[in-house]
């Protein structure tokens, strides 16, 4: 496997996708017999579902809560971690997961463009930050509500609202001068048009996971195996 060089100049982007959980025993939205099996993402994901039905919402989301307190950060975790430890501000991890895996592993410098399992926001959009929240509820009774006296919600990005921190995103896109993607299909968008993005910018770009992506043409390299295995070792810092 050829290593990924990268020189004193890089700047590197790094984006992370449900495949890198799936190694810490998350299952994936698409898995078969995933996270999401008997479920319909219009019940428990959509502005419509928390509208008309906030308690299984909430019992959706706390029973991902419970499930990821028995998941540990993997090797692909603490690889990105260690290489952000080297290059310091040039480095930004950009994931499109809820969980704190990478933030357990170490990681400082990301953002999570989907929301937080771990927090919780006002309902009413009320300006307020989101709150560190990781209740595991048994009814919607056992919700508390924000100062202004709306309902607090999981601070996730439902399907049809816009994904977080965009701006910042795109500028650090724009800056890269390497972008790293790891366990995503490519099919999920606006995330899936990030490579085309740094390419368009004239940026390398590499992608690692079990199989190649949807997008897979828009990689300069593609690295097929377990994010675990494949990670450690990748990276030859100058």
């Amino acid at each position: 496997m050829a290593s990924v060089l990268i020189a004193p100049h890089d700047r590197v982007f790094v984006l992370t996708g449900a495949g890198i959980s799936a190694e810490s025993g998350l299952p994936t939205f698409r898995a078969e017999d995933g996270l999401w099996a008997g479920y319909r993402v219009e019940d428990v994901c959509t502005p419509d579902a928390w509208r008309r039905n906030p308690a299984e919402v909430w019992a959706f989301y706390s029973a991902r809560r419970k499930a990821g307190l028995k998941a540990e950060p993997n090797a692909a975790h603490i690889a990105l971690a260690e290489l952000e430890a080297c290059l310091g501000d040039r480095f930004f991890l950009c994931t499109q997961n809820v969980d704190d895996l990478h933030e357990r592993a170490g990681s400082v410098r990301l953002v999570h463009m989907h929301g937080e399992l771990a927090k919780s926001r006002c309902e009413r959009e009320c300006g307020r930050a989101p709150i560190e929240d990781r209740t595991v509820y048994r009814n919607l009774a056992e919700v508390g509500r924000c100062a202004c006296g709306g309902r607090l919600r999981p601070h996730i990005v439902f399907f049809g609202e816009v994904p977080l921190e965009m701006e910042r995103i795109q500028d650090e896109i724009a800056q890269a001068t390497l972008m790293v993607v790891v366990g995503t299909s490519g099919s999920v968008y606006p995330a899936a048009s990030f490579v085309h993005w740094a390419r368009q910018g004239g940026a390398r770009t590499v992608y690692v996971g079990p199989e190649p992506p949807l997008n897979a043409s828009a990689f300069t390299q593609v690295v097929v195996g377990k994010a675990g295995e494949m990670l450690p070792g990748l990276f030859q810092v100058e």
